[in-house]
This record gives C-alpha cells, sequence and structure tokens, in this order.
C-alpha cells in the first residue's frame, strides 16, 4: 500500500530553547497480519518512543502500540527501498514510507532521538556513569582468597601446622633478636673498656706481680661463654631455627602439592561446568531464533514474494496446512448451513441462445467459438495432455506450461454426472445467488455491471492461503446455449468466465490480480424410457466437460501451484455436481 509521509514538527530535529528532539510525525504503512497486510497507521516520535494510531484524528483515544527506541535496532530493508523494521527484543515493527527520502528521513529522526535519550551519548555517561570505586575493585580481587582452597581435610591439616610453626618461629626469631641485641650491647662495652686501658698502659706494666694482666684475660675470654649473654644457647637456638624453617619449607611444598591436586581438580569441574554452560547457552539461543522464527512467522519476509525467506518445501508445507484448516472449517460451516431457497426465475431458453448487443458481445462470442472448437476435442490423440487424476467417470488432465517462471499450466476435466441436464449444471454455476453455497475459495464477491439477461461483469475476492499472497479475479461470467447442427447430437450449454478490466474494479497493492479463461460445457444425454413412461432423472445423464487456464501472478513456486491445482480442482468439480443434484432432487428436470 502506497504510503503518504508528512510532519507535524519543524524541519529542525533539535528545539534550539530546550535542546531535546522535537516531536516528528506522520503517515507510514505498517505491517499489521497476513491477513490484512499493510494498512495506513498515523505514527508519532517522541521522547524516544515510537508511538502508532489508527489515524491523526484518533490521537486522543491513545495509541494502539508503542516502542521504547533505547535499545531498538533499525534495519533499512536490502530490497525495498521505502521499507525499514524496527526490533526490540522480540518485538518487530514493519513499516514503509512513501519514498526514499521519507523513509531515510524517518530513520534519521530515530537516530536523533536515541542520540538524545540518555543511552550512549556524552550526556548519558554525565547523567548516569560513575567512578569505579578503587576499594570495590580491590574488593573484587580479594574475592578469591586461599580459604577457597580449604575443601580437604589433609589441606587444613597442614595450614594449621603451618600456624604453629608461625608461632614457634616467630618466638625463635625473639630470642635470636635478643642474643643480637646484647651481642651488640658486650661489643660496644669491650670498645669503652680498650680505650680506658690504653690510657693506663704505663702504670700497670712497671708492677711485676702481673694481676691486672689475669685480670684482662679473664675479660676478654669473659664473652666466650658457651651460654652467651642472658644465658642464651646460640647453637642450640640456630639448630631449632633451621629445623623450624626446614619444617615450614617442607610444609609450604606439601600445601602447593595438594593445592595443584586441587587445582587440577577443581579446573575440570570448571570445564564440565562451562561445557554446560555452553550446551545451555547453545539451547537458549536455538530456542530463541525458533521463538523469533514463530514470532515473526506471518510477517512480510515470509509472505510469498521474490525475496521470501521460506523456502519451496516450507512454502508448500504451510499452504497445504492453511487448506486443510480451511476444508475443516468448510466441513463444519457445511453441517450447520441452512440454504435459502431462492426462487431465481429461469429466463426461457431462447435468450441464452441470442448474441448480446453490449460491448463484450462480440468477445463472448468469440470465446464461445473457440471453447466450442477446442474445449471439446478429445485429449487422447495429444500427447502434451498428462492424465493426472481419476476417480470414477472424473478424469482430470493438465498440460504443463510457464512463461516468464509463472505457471500457466491448463487443466481440463471430463466428468459424467447423473440425474441432472446441462442447463441446470451451468444455472447453479452461472447463478451467483448460489455461488456461496458450493464455492468454498471465496471471501467476498459482487456484481460489478449487468450486461444483459445472460452476461454480467463480477469481481470476486479469494481467501488468503498463507504464505501465498491473496488473489482477487474480475472477469466476464456469460451463459450460453448452443444448438446443435446435427439433430442427433445433443445441444451445448456453456458458461464461459475471462478476465476484463472495469474502472469501478482496479487492481490494489492488498490483492494479487489473477487473470482467468474457464469454461464449463455440458451436454445433456437421455436414454428412452420403457414403455410409455415420461422421462425421469433416472434416464438423464450430463456430459460436463472443465476447462480452466489461469494465470495467478504473483511469485508462489511452480511446485507448489502445480500440487494445490492437482489437489483443489477434482474437490471443487466434485463439491459443485453434488450441490447440484441435491439441489434437483424431486424438482421438475430444465431441459
Amino acid at each position: 500500500m502506497s504510503e503518504k509521509s508528512s510532519s507535524s514538527g519543524s524541519d529542525e530535529d533539535i528545539d534550539p530553547e530546550s535542546a531535546q528532539p522535537v516531536e516528528f510525525g506522520g503517515v507510514l504503512s505498517k505491517w499489521t497480519n497476513y491477513i490484512h497486510g499493510w494498512q495506513d497507521r498515523w505514527v508519532v516520535l517522541k521522547n524516544n518512543t515510537l508511538s502508532y494510531y489508527k489515524s491523526e484524528d484518533e490521537r486522543e483515544y491513545g495509541c494502539r502500540g508503542s516502542l521504547c527506541l533505547s535499545k531498538a535496532v533499525i534495519t533499512p530493508h536490502e530490497f525495498d527501498e521505502c521499507r525499514f523494521d524496527i526490533s526490540v527484543n522480540d518485538s518487530v515493527w514493519y513499516l514503509r514510507a512513501e519514498d526514499p527520502e521519507h523513509r531515510q528521513r524517518w530513520i534519521e529522526s530515530i537516530e536523533v532521538h536515541r542520540a538524545e535519550s540518555g543511552y550512549g551519548s556524552e550526556s548519558s555517561l554525565r547523567r548516569h556513569g560513575s567512578m569505579l570505586s578503587l576499594t570495590s575493585a580491590a574488593s573484587a580481587l580479594s574475592s578469591t582468597s586461599t580459604s577457597s582452597f580449604k575443601k580437604g581435610y589433609r589441606l587444613r591439616e597442614k595450614l594449621a601446622e603451618m600456624e604453629t610453626f608461625r608461632d614457634i618461629l616467630c618466638r625463635q626469631v625473639d630470642t635470636l633478636q635478643k642474643y643480637f641485641d646484647s651481642c651488640a650491647d658486650v661489643v660496644s662495652k669491650d670498645e669503652f673498656q680498650r680505650d680506658g686501658e690504653d690510657e693506663d698502659e704505663f702504670l700497670t706494666a712497671a708492677r711485676p706481680d702481673g694481676e691486672n694482666n689475669n685480670g684482662s684475660k679473664e675479660k676478654l675470654f669473659s664473652s666466650a661463654n658457651p651460654k652467651g649473654t642472658n644465658g642464651i644457647d646460640f647453637k642450640g637456638e640456630a639448630i631449632t631455627f633451621k629445623a623450624t624453617t626446614a619444617g615450614i619449607l617442607s610444609t609450604l611444598s606439601h600445601c602447593i602439592e595438594l593445592m595443584v591436586k586441587r587445582e587440577d581438580s577443581w579446573q575440570k569441574r570448571l570445564d564440565r561446568e562451562l561445557e554446560k554452560r555452553r550446551r545451555v547457552e547453545d539451547a537458549y539461543k536455538s530456542a530463541l531464533n525458533e521463538l523469533k522464527k514463530k514470532s515473526h512467522y506471518g510477517g512480510p519476509d515470509y509472505e510469498e514474494g521474490p525475496n521470501s525467506l521460506i523456502n519451496e518445501d516450507e512454502f508448500y508445507d504451510a499452504v497445504e496446512a492453511e487448506l486443510d484448516r480451511q476444508d475443516k472449517i468448510e466441513e463444519q460451516c457445511h453441517s450447520e448451513k441452512i440454504r435459502k431457497p431462492y426462487l431465481s426465475p429461469v429466463p426461457p431458453g431462447d435468450v441464452f441462445s441470442v448474441i448480446g448487443t453490449h460491448r463484450f458481445a462480440n468477445k463472448v462470442e468469440e470465446m464461445v467459438q473457440n471453447h466450442m472448437t477446442y474445449s471439446l476435442q478429445d485429449v487422447g490423440g495429444d500427447a502434451n495432455w498428462q492424465l493426472v487424476i481419476e476417480e470414477g467417470d472424473m478424469k482430470v488432465y493438465r498440460r504443463e506450461v510457464e512463461e516468464n517462471g509463472i505457471v500457466l499450466d491448463p487443466l481440463k476435466a471430463t466428468h459424467n454426472v447423473k440425474g441432472v441436464t446441462g442447463h441446470e449444471v451451468c444455472h447453479y454455476f452461472w447463478d451467483t445467488n448460489f455461488r456461496m453455497d458450493w464455492e468454498s475459495t471465496i471471501e467476498n464477491f459482487n456484481v460489478v455491471e449487468t450486461l444483459s439477461d445472460n452476461a454480467i461483469i463480477v469481481y470476486q475476492t479469494h481467501k488468503r492461503v498463507w504464505p501465498a499472497s491473496q488473489r482477487d479475479v474480475l472477469y466476464l461470467s456469460a451463459i450460453r446455449k448452443v444448438h446443435a447442427t446435427n439433430e442427433n447430437d445433443p445441444d451445448t450449454w456453456l458458461v464461459c468466465n475471462f478476465s476484463v478490466e472495469h474502472d469501478k474494479a482496479l487492481p490494489t497493492n492488498r490483492c494479487v490480480r489473477a487473470k482467468i479463461n474457464v469454461a464449463m460445457i455440458c451436454q445433456t444425454l437421455v436414454s428412452p424410457p420403457e414403455g410409455d413412461r415420461e422421462i425421469s432423472r433416472d434416464n438423464i445423464l450430463c456430459k460436463i466437460t472443465y476447462v480452466a487456464n489461469v494465470n495467478p501472478g504473483g511469485w508462489a513456486p511452480a511446485s507448489v501451484l502445480r500440487a494445490v491445482a492437482k489437489r483443489e480442482y477434482p474437490k471443487f468439480l466434485k463439491r459443485f455436481t453434488t450441490y447440484v443434484q441435491e439441489k434437483t432432487t424431486g424438482k421438475p428436470i430444465l431441459f
């Protein structure tokens, strides 16, 4: 849907007074769902929030949805120059502007609001930033202490030994320190005494008894006492100190060995936990991707188109699932449906034999003659026709034709239906009063113009079968009676539907316009009744030839189109003929 964008704000993105982004608004096409597709919405960008309303006039009733742009991801579409996507976690908005210039303006305005919203900008750092505390950093670094290794009894035991050795070593260090201090004091006193003895050297040297010399010897060798100063056994203390340090080193070595083993054990446990975490993260990512895929399944990227993200197999599975769902709904509705008896007057047979005078009369006559010439030809001698389905009297043929990658396979079906006439079959096929009773693929239809008593122009939309785009068709439908040229041959009733153009039903972006050329051709065969009995429905047989040439348009895969045609055409023909038999049961025969 084309989109008209306008701005409710000024041309400047920033208000010079408040230094804040101004409000920006306009009309954008927003993808709603696969049923309604693109819809125009009034979108407003204000205070770092993107909101949308059904229209500008309904703003006073509140928005229908909003996105905070703080963590939003804006993605311009790779192929569509007018489209851009905005995603926040699992929520995605698909938006289209009127043209690439409007799209760029919206993207720039959104980026300005994000830049000034307080996330990621310099101002946001000033408002919300904080310096990392050195204390907290130190606490974080110290949070892993050696106590985390105290998991086993042996390690606790060795650490207790280390505490004992530490106490012993401290006492020994104190003792040795006292000894060293005493030694220092003795050395100082000896130097002082040695200076005094030098002054009295001449006086003491003249004494013959030498008693002072003996006294000096006692002083000089008094420090050689094994106990040392203050009764400290230096040799014993040294040996004990050596033994203590050796014990400490041995215990430290043992502790390191235990810690290495414990580290290996914890490393293995850590590796196992990391592996578990990796698996959980992979499972989470996988589940998240599946969730996103499911939540976005039905978005514009997955619908029918040249750049669809859905592959051919997934496309077929989705179409088949949707058709099955519609069949179930139709079965339920069929049992609950109360068909109203339409008293549709049947014009005299001569009306259907007359060539009309409306503007499409010549085209109708051309189509009728083509179908009478080619559609009734036997397919047996044409090798191009392939029999694809045979169910009782019904046979369906197909000829594979493609043009520019689009499947244009002509289909031909033949069927014999007892108890009905060709006039009755064509009447119920052509008359729109009965259309919704037997046609389950139509969403709605209307008669655009009535050309004559036997020709109308019809516009109809078909039910959406996701991910295929919705189709509509505008066609002229005419019913004709063609008299037999040979009196022994039956008359032929024919309904031909072929695409035309009309000013009151122009193509839109909501649907893909399909082109059709379809004909329902019927001949009534009558077997003579026994004796003088009147002809009953047991004596009549309708020979039906149904041909369809359809150009679906769009981008649906060829294999999917062929598979759907093979599945749906026989169901349609069987459903329609059963309906005609039900409607004509107990009623007068209409030849």
